[in-house]
């Protein structure tokens, strides 16, 4: 199975993170639903059988592996 990003939300602003999407690298969602906290988003992910990645900054880009760290 490919690659997923665990996105923060909202994207690209500043302030607190209110909940985490499930991402493949179109940005297009692996599931229409958000979820609270990371480590629930990183479960559903494996539960799937996707290898989940996790951001190290606040503000993502996909194509810079800087950005992020397998779970």
């Amino acid at each position: 199975m490919p690659n997923v990003y665990v996105e923060p939300l909202p994207k690209a602003r500043e302030g607190a993170i209110q909940g985490y999407a499930l991402e493949f690298s179109s940005h297009q969602r692996v599931t229409p639903n958000d979820y609270r906290t990371q480590e629930e988003a990183i479960k559903a992910a494996k539960n799937m059988g996707h290898h989940p990645l996790v951001a190290r900054v606040r503000h993502t880009d996909k194509g810079n592996p800087d950005h992020w760290r397998a779970a």
